[in-house]
C-alpha cells in the first residue's frame, strides 16, 4: 500500500488553524445556521467540516467524501473586488481537484442544500491533475 509522506508543506500554518478555531467558537448568524444542517451527517449522511484550512485557506464548509468546498455568500460578497477574489479562490481550488459550492445565505435551507448536493453524490469528483507523469504510450 503506497503512503503519502507529509512533510511541512502538507500542514496547516498554526496561524491559520488558530483562527479557524476562534472562527468556530464565533460562527457568523448562517454559519452557525448551516452547521445545524449540516453536522453530524444530516444532510444526504455526508460529512462535513466547518471552518475547515484548505491550500491555505480557511473554508467555510467542506466534504471530504466530495472534495468539496461549500462557501456562504453574504451581502459582502456582492461587491466588484469581492466577486474578483472569489473567483481567484474558487480557480485555485479547482485547479487542485475540488469542487466549489458557493450559497447565497438568504437561499440557505435544508431543501437548497440537499439539491444542491445531491447530483454530487453520483458524479466522481474532478480528476487530480497528472502533471510529470509524460506519454506511457
Amino acid at each position: 500500500m503506497l503512503r503519502h509522506r507529509l512533510d511541512r508543506r502538507d500542514y496547516p500554518d498554526t496561524t491559520k488553524l488558530e483562527l479557524a478555531r476562534r472562527l468556530r467558537r464565533d460562527p457568523m448568524p448562517a454559519e452557525r445556521s448551516a452547521w445545524s444542517l449540516l453536522r453530524n451527517h444530516k444532510i444526504l449522511g455526508l460529512k462535513f467540516r466547518r471552518q475547515h484550512v484548505l491550500c491555505g485557506f480557511i473554508v467555510d464548509f467542506y466534504c471530504p467524501r466530495l472534495r468539496l468546498v461549500l462557501e456562504l455568500d453574504g451581502a459582502p460578497h456582492d461587491h466588484a473586488a469581492r466577486a474578483g477574489y472569489d473567483a481567484a479562490r474558487t480557480a485555485h481550488f479547482e485547479a487542485r481537484g475540488y469542487r466549489v459550492l458557493r450559497v447565497r445565505n438568504r437561499e440557505l435551507s435544508r431543501k437548497r442544500l440537499e439539491q444542491l448536493l445531491r447530483p454530487l453524490l453520483h458524479r466522481p469528483s474532478s480528476p487530480l491533475s497528472r502533471q510529470g507523469e509524460g506519454d506511457r504510450g
